[in-house]
């Protein structure tokens, strides 16, 4: 669920939290849920800040304004998303792309590997 409200609004309050028993990327900053694992496409993605997750879906973002932007793989539309538990930047998301073999990233977002941690959830035995 992504949305559409101003990244410096306060958001806090509208973060979703139901994915307890579910492996998920949470932010770094906060612990808001921000996507499933079973959503990740790739770990093979460059970000502004070092690697990246191309994810088929994310939670508790919220859109920045979308913009050109040259990516190593060409000029891109995009806009970047913030966590809305505590309004980082965590990535962007993909609204266009020029080059027709590109195509596949549209729709699709984009999550900094240094904004997020990755929770398995995982129960030890006693």
């Amino acid at each position: 669920m992504t949305s559409t409200i101003s990244p410096s609004s306060n958001t806090r309050s509208q973060v979703i939290s139901t994915y307890h028993d579910h492996p998920r990327f949470i932010c770094v900053s906060c612990s808001a849920v921000l996507a499933l694992q079973d959503e990740l496409i790739s770990k093979s993605f460059s970000g502004r800040e070092g690697r990246g997750f191309l994810m088929h879906s994310t939670t508790n973002v919220k859109l920045g304004k979308k913009e050109d932007r040259p990516l190593l793989t060409g000029v891109h539309t995009v806009a970047d998303i913030f966590c809305m538990g505590c309004n980082d930047r965590v990535g962007w998301y993909y609204h266009k792309a020029a080059d027709l073999s590109q195509k596949y990233k549209e729709g699709k977002y984009l999550l900094e590997r240094e904004k997020v941690v990755k929770e398995n959830n995982w129960k030890l035995d006693e």
